[in-house]
């Protein structure tokens, strides 16, 4: 059979391809024999700084509050209705000023009506002593005389207290934070006119764990950061020794001056209480990792060339790192590469 030319050409198309895949399949090989990576080197590189120790105040922080020193609920000791309010809501009152005045009713009265027989009484007892002198009256009527006018005395003293007790008056100095009472209110006795709350000092609370209540002390300095980022200080006044049933924690109080009460009671704080001193070495916050064994702590270098994990505490944050303790002397920290190496491990050593 005579072969056309397009036969032709579909034989020379194949016969290219089938030399085309030969050649690659040759070339291809040589190319991956060639591009086959080097053997890796089973040596970990890392770099690390050398830190030393520093003894530094350990610090206890503490999440709290600000709150006054003393607050009360100032109440009525009589019953009647409230005449007058002189002091307003905020106001800033005195011990002995007067919050609520009641009405004074009939105990005016009564006062003038006990201060007449007082007056009767001396009267009656002088005449009594004056007859006695005379040989008219006995001992023992000069001594009725006298319990007459004993008894007058005390009278005159209740209806006096009994007047001054429609004065509602402030117990301390601080400041009038809320009225409950109004003009025309009723109040029975242990009824409030209002709350008087002491700032100055203030107070800056917080609750702390057994472990760290036992390193806290009574008048370890201390400071606090507000809310607001205001930085006070103090020392610690109180730390309980009696945990709270619920949470288990110890309350613990600091107490700063607040002349004219600009910190206000109920304000966030975060408080640091000195407990002593310890040996820290300050680290890059990166270098802190957990162990196997969920602890946190950071890996350095053992020897010349070994991994080793040590467990620490973090002190203090710092902007240009974070102070831990729980390491022994300088001690070269591992900061680039400490999440890839094991404890134990042969490493590469570079130092910034």
């Amino acid at each position: 059979m005579k072969l056309k030319p397009s036969h032709y050409f579909i034989a020379f198309v194949v016969l290219v391809v089938v030399a085309w895949f030969v050649f690659r399949a040759v070339v291809g090989g040589g190319d991956k024999a060639k591009a086959e990576p080097p053997k890796r080197d089973e040596i970990q590189a890392v770099q690390a700084i050398m830190s030393p120790d520093v003894v530094r105040a350990n610090l206890v922080t503490i999440r709290g509050r600000s709150e006054g020193t003393r607050s009360v609920q100032v109440r009525a000791e009589t019953a009647g209705l409230v005449a007058s309010t002189p002091t307003r809501e905020g106001a800033f009152v005195h011990r002995g000023q007067l919050l609520c005045r009641l009405d004074v009713d009939a105990r005016q009265a009564s006062l003038d009506q006990a201060t007449a027989t007082l007056h009767s009484e001396q009267l009656q007892y002088k005449a009594a002593q004056e007859l006695q002198a005379k040989g008219f009256r006995s001992a023992t009527q000069v001594l009725a005389a006298k319990a007459e006018l004993d008894q007058a005395t005390a009278q005159v003293a209740q209806a006096r207290i009994l007047l001054d007790q429609v004065n509602i008056r402030a117990p301390f100095s601080g400041v009038f934070d809320n009225r409950d009472a109004e003009v025309g209110s009723y109040l029975s006795p242990g009824q409030p006119c209002g709350t008087v709350v002491e700032l100055d000092p203030i107070l800056i609370v917080g609750d702390v764990s057994e472990t760290d209540a036992g390193r806290l002390a009574v008048g370890a300095p201390a400071t606090a950061t507000l809310s607001g980022g205001q930085v006070v200080s103090g020392r610690v006044r109180f730390v309980s020794r009696q945990a709270d049933e619920q949470t288990r924690t110890y309350r613990v109080e600091m107490v700063v001056p607040n002349r004219g009460g600009a910190i206000r009671s109920g304000l966030s704080a975060e408080m640091q209480v000195q407990a002593g001193q310890v040996a820290a070495h300050l680290v890059p916050v990166t270098s802190i990792v957990l162990d196997a064994a969920g602890r946190q702590g950071v890996r350095y270098i053992q020897g010349a060339d070994h991994v080793a994990f040590a467990p620490v505490k973090v002190i203090e944050e710092t902007a240009n790192g974070v102070w831990v303790s729980g390491l022994n002397g300088p001690t070269k920290v591992i900061t680039v590469g400490q999440s890839y190496v094991s404890e134990g491990e042969r490493v590469r050593v570079t130092l910034r």
